[in-house]
């Protein structure tokens, strides 16, 4: 085995004791340099002990480069692995620090080595959890069409809520709907139920028009859900296994048929029901 080869089993492959190993390492650099940053945004202890957290963020932050380097380095593809979801995220938690040169505060960005953890999927062998975040964003890919054009009735539902709010309490010239911009504003926290309090209607056509703008948020808020869920049911509901020995369907991650008891065959196929 060259040593590129060596290279590729510890940081690529999670079957060896060495490559399990360094991949537990890895999550907690990840999970130590978030807190780290945490800690640091805090700004409750003294200069010194701040100096000793930049200099640890220093050393994580150049283990991550040599990591990420020495993927590139022993990758079979290493352009097809840099453009990867995986290779982009190693990327970004790599960068931060070194933008601090450039903006103080990117530091902060160090935060995005938290979507590093989706690994702990693969190290600890819960591939069920990605079969079902698969679903997931199947689900998502099949309803954007439905969510966009829902999304764009929403969009012109608040303008014209906005608006209409702007012309009820911006004649009466109450703090905070003085321009359309701020009454839509206005809109999009009340339909989004968060309710800052930072505007509020002060005529009664304004109360009222904001009470029906909050029921109507309850409305809105369970559409796209619905959509998600409808799609994700009719996926499952339309693949099945079908038993070899009775020929009726069963569950796709069934073994055995809980109609005859025999063992199903693995071949899926769509269901005739």
């Amino acid at each position: 085995m060259t040593r590129k080869e060596r290279i590729y089993e510890i940081i690529f492959e999670a079957d060896t004791r060495e490559g399990k190993l360094f991949d537990v390492t890895l999550l907690i650099f990840i999970l130590v340099s978030i807190l780290l940053i945490i800690v640091d945004s805090l700004h409750l202890f003294t200069d010194t002990f701040n100096q000793i957290l930049h200099v640890l963020e220093w050393i994580i932050t150049l283990f991550f480069t040599v990591e990420y380097v020495l993927r590139i380095y022993c990758s079979p593809k290493p352009k097809k692995y840099i453009f990867s979801f995986y290779g982009i995220v190693d990327l970004i938690s790599t960068l931060p620090l070194y933008m601090t040169f450039f903006f103080h505060t990117a530091a902060y960005l160090v935060i995005a080595r938290s979507f590093r953890l989706i690994r702990v999927f693969r190290i600890f062998r819960l591939f069920g959890f990605i079969s079902e975040g698969n679903v997931l964003l199947h689900s998502l890919k099949e309803s954007r069409r439905k969510i966009f054009v829902f999304f764009l009735f929403v969009l012109i539902l608040t303008i014209s809520l906005g608006t209409l709010m702007y012309m009820i309490e911006g004649a009466n010239h109450t703090p905070g709907f003085d321009n359309i911009l701020n009454s839509i504003y206005w809109t999009i926290v009340t339909l989004t139920t968060v309710g800052y309090g930072d505007i509020t209607p002060m005529t009664g056509a304004g109360r009222f028009l904001s009470a029906l703008v909050m029921l109507l948020g309850y409305t809105i808020i369970a559409v796209p859900t619905g959509i998600v869920s409808a799609t994700m049911m009719q996926k499952s509901g339309t693949r099945s296994k079908k038993c070899p020995h009775c020929e009726k369907n069963n569950d796709l991650d069934a073994s055995y048929c809980k109609y005859c008891g025999q063992p199903v065959n693995v071949k899926t196929e769509e269901s005739t029901s």
